[in-house]
């Protein structure tokens, strides 16, 4: 008798009573040849010698309906796992859901900003339109001074269409994931009748294109800061969670530490989707416990401020111990020179575009904010600049580019404040606004890789 097709997609058990399977379709799915042997009223059709090292497939009486009822045989778990288009398969997909999740906070930032970017194009040319119908309506000064602001905003035109023409590329960016998401899907039905190089090249291409996209925004002065998107609400109050700034696309693991003082459980979560599933996760026990919420994780290891102490620590994930600590040269702790919210926040620790920050401060520079480069393998200090600005005034404090900026408070009302430019030792007085959305910010950090600030706010993990 011949064999019916079962979709190869099915799930198996060890000994498992499967229905309508073809015994052509099957070896070529899995890229196997098999053997038949008929044996009268049934067959066998040996694809290996033993479950150990491949498919058996058993066939038994035919059913009342004309169908065979099949017996199938799978092999141990560890030869599936050896499997190298199977492996190829489960990272092409892994490295999709990133991109997805990527694209989906990108396009989240783009869309708000892109409103904003209307309505100032729209602003403009009604502005302009005035100006034209004014013409003999206004004293000649004050129509040249209207003509000559106008002439300053003429140069946003083509800042604005650049604008809008990446975020139509986004748009198309995020179409072809869904299409290569439905090809993985497809593939991952069929196991294995795809070309995979062509789908790495994709990947890859994406991946690409995706940082490209991103890099446009380059380095300058900030102007404005974003809606935050809430990813989830855990633990208490206090906190600080984030990703690892120089780590690849294709790494999107999350690390979660709930409370401000000596704590010691760091939660290792495999990707943003899991974090805020609060699924898939290891744990790591410090050595020594942590304090404050200005903790950084920075090429696979955490940068954190010893608990009654002005010891900072490098702590690295894979080997799970401590590969350097130093104390940080006259830096307050113990709550000596917090921000205005308290917490043992003497010492914050900072990843941008240039490297390894520390913010902190000490008695020789009266309390104010002093920010010093660190080299991330011996946590010696490189250079340090003393702000100007009271530590205890700041509500929280982030680096991008090189430029400090401090918050003014951290509960509802906060604005960008302050910005120190240490390429030029200089600083001015901002007004940014910073939406906080739940009252109470006791965490802070620049992103320099997704390019997106990451707060803890009263018990919320904003993005």
């Amino acid at each position: 008798m011949s064999v019916p097709l079962l979709k190869i997609g099915a799930v198996l058990s060890t000994m498992a009573m499967v229905t309508n399977w073809m015994s052509q379709t099957l070896p070529s799915l899995v890229g196997l040849n098999g053997t038949v042997s008929r044996a009268g009223a049934s067959e066998k059709i040996t694809l290996f010698q033993s479950p150990e090292e491949g498919w058996q497939l058993y066939t038994s009486a035919q059913a009342p309906d004309g169908k065979c009822i099949c017996t199938a045989v799978i092999p141990a778990q560890s030869t599936c796992s050896r499997d190298g288009r199977s492996r190829e398969l489960r990272q092409l997909m892994e490295k999709v859901q990133n991109v997805s999740q990527s694209m989906e906070v990108l396009e989240l930032r783009t869309y708000r900003d892109l409103q904003y970017v209307r309505g100032m194009e729209t602003l403009m040319r009604s502005l302009d339109a005035r100006l034209r119908a004014a013409d003999g309506s206004l004293s000649a000064k004050s129509f040249q001074e209207l003509k000559d602001r106008m002439t300053e905003l003429l140069p946003l035109s083509s800042v604005l269409e650049q604008y809008k023409a990446d975020t139509r590329t986004i748009v198309r960016l995020r179409e072809e994931v869904r299409n290569l998401s439905s090809s993985l899907a497809a593939i991952q039905e069929e196991m294995g009748a795809y070309g995979y190089e062509d789908l790495q090249q994709r990947v890859m291409a994406l991946e690409a294109r995706l940082h490209a996209c991103a890099q446009k925004l380059g380095c300058g002065k900030l102007t404005g800061v974003s809606n935050p998107i809430t990813v989830r609400a855990m633990g208490s109050r206090f906190g600080s969670w984030m990703t690892d700034t120089m780590a690849p696309s294709a790494d999107s693991r999350v690390w979660y530490m709930d409370g401000y003082y000596k704590g010691r459980r760091v939660l290792e979560f495999r990707t943003l989707g899991d974090f805020i599933k609060g699924q898939n996760f290891i744990q790591h026990l410090l050595p020594q416990p942590w304090a404050g919420t200005g903790h950084v994780v920075y090429n696979g290891s955490l940068f954190y401020n010893k608990y009654q102490s002005n010891v900072v620590v490098k702590y690295h994930f894979r080997s799970r111990s401590v590969l350097v600590q130093r104390s940080l040269p006259g830096a307050g702790y113990n709550n000596t020179f917090p921000y205005s919210w308290g917490g043992f926040s003497d010492m914050d620790f900072m990843v941008d575009e240039s490297g390894l920050w520390a913010v902190y401060t000490t008695n020789q520079n009266a309390g104010n904010i002093v920010v010093s480069r660190l080299d991330p393998h011996t946590l010696e200090v490189m250079r340090s600049w003393d702000t100007g600005y009271p530590k205890r005034s700041a509500g929280e404090a982030f680096m991008i580019c090189g430029v400090l900026y401090v918050t003014n408070s951290h509960l509802a009302g906060a604005k960008v404040y302050f910005a120190y430019f240490t390429n030029t030792s200089s600083y001015e007085y901002t007004d940014v606004p910073f939406h906080n959305q739940y009252s109470h910010i006791s965490m802070l950090d620049y992103n320099p890789r997704e390019r997106a600030l990451y707060t803890w706010n009263n018990g919320h993990q904003d993005l």
